[in-house]
């Protein structure tokens, strides 16, 4: 009971298995959005050569770079949220 006293629960088995399968499939849809996107944006449909050209490669480069720049911000504004919510909702939101 360590949550009771500020600690966290312990998980058991299972618990950690769901953790990590639901951490692998957010950021396999993570992977499969930037891949999309960056794709959709760099690489023209009509492509003909195997290798990406230089401009191609730069443009992924910095999609790549944006995208996880927004996709960190957005985390600590989310995060930052729901500390705030829960510092409310447990009494500790008093006067702010």
């Amino acid at each position: 009971m360590s949550f009771l006293f500020g600690g966290r629960p312990q998980l058991s088995s299972a618990e950690k298995i769901a953790a990590a399968e639901t951490e692998i499939e957010m950021v396999s849809d993570m992977f499969n959005r930037l891949t999309h996107s960056c794709a959709k944006k760099c690489i023209p449909p009509d492509y003909r050569e195997g290798d990406l050209n230089k401009g191609e490669s730069v443009c992924l480069d910095r999609c790549v770079s944006k995208f996880f720049e927004v996709n960190m911000k957005v985390s600590e504004k989310m995060q930052n949220e729901a500390a705030g919510k829960q510092g409310i909702s447990s009494g500790m939101g008093y006067g702010m």
